[in-house]
């Protein structure tokens, strides 16, 4: 239970240069309030503002000075009243000095839990570091900085250190900025702190995550390079998708008076017999079936458990291969981390020599993962090398999930080259296109990315969370709007259209929009359908053409149950997707076969054999999807030794090589 216990100090700036982000700030700490409602309801959290007009905290009393910082909750279970507090923060109206507010919320912790509490102690300070700090009685800001770090590594305190500099309001001194950056970046070199700079609302939404997940191991053990060489690592998720709160059944059969009652919903299964539906069957008599074609294969517990492919967990190196055979888009699933053993200093000097070498000559590891023993899956993984900048941070591998050849879905297009020329774009119309792309770059030169992954958050979710709250006070409470904030992530940025609006006209102006008629769907598929042999001419449909399939849209649907004359492959279709009888798949076949048979004993000088090819390639198309093989097997051979003279089967060669082969 201690893991997951939690003490999180917020330190706010609410001082004049702030007021411009305020409602995004009280709308990034709610929501954090609320997640911890939902995922952390024993979490315990303090609020401190700082440059209000008012004093309040102990160290005040105690010893003076730390003017301007008001404690607004001390720290305490998290409830709802919390939420409304913090959804109605104070504008302050002096300047607001993060460095006293660090002190008193430090203060406030370490008097409170002391070095005996197991939890985790965080301090998130939200400002825009702006306003110049007053100078320590004894020695320099620099030195209060280092002494206020050691304090926070002997206590085991973290810091999230969020800069807003969205908005700034006139031209502040350089000075005051330079120094202030300087600072915090002591605190992220000297203790276990992180500093985030922001420049937008957005981003601020996304600054500070409403939820923290525990990094838990997936993997710990030997990555075998070979049979004599293996290195102690650590295999971390390093991604995962935020899903929506499981929803659970609710009752509200229990009486209104008991207030122990847990209104939860068990639902029980009960199996019948067909032939008997009062006959309720036990466990013992049933089993599992898997479909194989029309038929259903039963399986026992046992035959599954001697065909399940059992490996022994491991991390094995298969080989090296140059970084660019590994495209971006094979990649599936989560991203994990590979890290040296935490306190193994020869496999630290492993990892980080293995990852720089493959970092030098642009190599990339192939791996064959099974994370945990008696796992049925085996993975095939990409390590690529993750050679880290900072000298308190180790280098490690980030590793990515390869897909087998089952897994790759391969989709050929054609090439806009072998279009006719007047299909392709001319010069003007590939410049203007070029442009709107240059315009409307999200991630412009010198200036910040726009919408970054790891500071975008999720509007669907955050409307979620909302709602979920005004439910919480309202029981009839309509779904609400996305705000501003976030309307930029699911709208594009009117400024910057209206900065691309000379890229857009030009784009707009290079293609002339055309309305493309469109032909009443079953048209089409009445003209598709036209026997090969028919001699009526082609082109949009007579009159007569339009009636006929005008007249077949007004007839009600009916279940097919044999092979016609006018459309054989569609009657054949639905004859093989019919359910309510396996014998239908293959009275399918059989009609089918005969279908081709009559085409071919009815041919004058091979003119039905087109249409006898059709039908066999829809045949064969249908077995598969069935799982049929033999008998079409031997059809496809019994068809080629009888026709292959024939020049029009000479496309057959392909379809029957690869039938008899499977």
């Amino acid at each position: 239970m201690a893991r997951t216990r939690e003490a999180l100090l917020l330190l706010l700036d609410v001082s004049p240069s702030m007021h411009s982000v305020l409602p995004d700030v009280e709308k990034l700490c709610s929501r954090l309030i609320q997640k911890k409602l939902i995922y952390g309801k024993n979490h315990e959290v303090g609020v401190i503002l700082f440059g209000t007009e008012e004093t309040e905290n102990e160290l005040t009393k105690e010893v003076g000075g730390y003017e301007h910082v008001k404690v607004l909750q001390d720290i305490k279970v998290v409830d709802g009243h919390l939420v409304q507090s913090l959804k109605h923060l104070p504008q302050g109206t002096c300047a607001g000095d993060f460095l006293d507010a660090i002190v008193v919320g430090v203060d406030m912790l370490i008097k409170k839990y002391g070095e005996t509490y197991k939890g985790k102690k965080h301090l998130c300070l939200i400002t825009d570091a702006l306003c110049p700090l007053k100078d320590p009685d004894v020695g320099t800001k620099e030195d209060q900085v280092s002494t206020i770090a050691r304090q926070m590594v002997a206590f085991g305190l973290r810091m999230k250190n969020i800069v807003v500099r969205a908005s700034l309001s006139g031209e502040p001194h350089m000075r005051v900025i330079i120094e202030n950056d300087n600072l915090l970046n002591i605190f992220s070199k000297k203790s276990s702190a992180k500093t985030l700079f922001v420049d937008s609302t957005t981003s601020l939404r996304g600054a500070r995550k409403t939820r923290d997940i525990s990094p838990v191991t997936i993997f710990r053990g030997d990555l075998e390079l070979s049979e004599k060489m293996k290195i102690k690592v650590w295999v971390y998720k390093k991604t995962g998708e935020e899903k929506f709160p499981t929803l659970k059944k609710y009752s509200d059969k229990a009486p209104s008076t008991d207030k122990f009652a847990t209104h939860e919903v068990k639902v029980d299964y009960e199996y019948k017999s067909v032939e008997d539906p009062s006959k309720v069957v036990p466990p013992e008599q049933r089993i599992k079936g898997y479909r194989y074609g029309p038929q259903v294969v039963p399986i026992s517990s046992a035959e599954w458990e001697a065909v399940k492919f059992k490996p022994e967990k491991s991390v094995k190196l298969l080989g090296f291969t140059d970084a660019s055979n590994i495209l971006r888009h094979y990649y599936m699933k989560d991203v994990n981390l590979f890290i040296a053993e935490p306190g193994n200093s020869r496999a630290t000097v492993a990892v980080s020599a293995l990852a720089r070498a493959m970092k030098e000559m642009n190599k990339v590891a192939i791996v064959r993962c099974v994370w945990r023993q008696g796992q049925q899956s085996v993975v095939v993984g990409v390590l690529t090398p993750n050679v880290s900048e900072k000298i308190n941070i180790p280098d490690s591998f980030y590793f990515n999930v390869l897909p087998f050849a089952e897994d790759v879905r391969e989709f050929q297009f054609p090439s806009f080259s072998k279009f006719p020329v007047s299909w392709q774009p001319n010069e003007q119309q590939q410049e203007a296109a070029d442009n709107l792309v240059k315009m409307l770059d999200l991630a412009p030169s010198g200036k910040g990315e726009i919408l970054q992954p790891e500071l975008t958050p999720n509007p669907a979710l955050e409307r979620f969370y909302h709602h979920l709250e005004l439910k919480s006070e309202h029981q009839d409470a309509a779904p609400p709007p996305l705000d501003d904030s976030l309307k930029k992530i699911t709208e594009p940025d009117p400024t910057l259209l209206a900065e691309s609006q000379s890229a857009i006209d030009a784009f707009c102006g290079q293609f002339v929009i055309k309305e493309n008629p469109k032909l009443k769907k079953s048209t089409r598929r009445f003209l598709r359908e036209k026997p090969s042999g028919s001699d009526e001419p082609n082109g949009d449909g007579s009159v007569s053409d339009a009636q006929a399939v005008n007249s077949m849209e007004s007839k009600p649907v009916v279940t097919v149950d044999k092979i016609g004359d006018l459309t054989p492959i569609q009657d054949f279709e639905a004859m093989m997707s019919r359910r309510d009888c396996p014998d239908w798949v293959d009275k399918a076949i059989e009609d089918m076969k005969n279908k081709i048979f009559g085409l071919l004993e009815n041919s004058n000088e091979g003119i039905n054999y087109p249409k006898a090819v059709e039908l066999l390639v829809a045949l064969r198309k249908g077995c598969i999807l069935e799982q049929v093989y033999l008998s079409v097997s031997f059809f496809l051979l019994w068809f080629a030794f009888a026709f292959w003279d024939n020049s029009c089967l000479n496309d057959m060669s392909s379809i029957v090589t690869f039938s008899y082969a499977s």
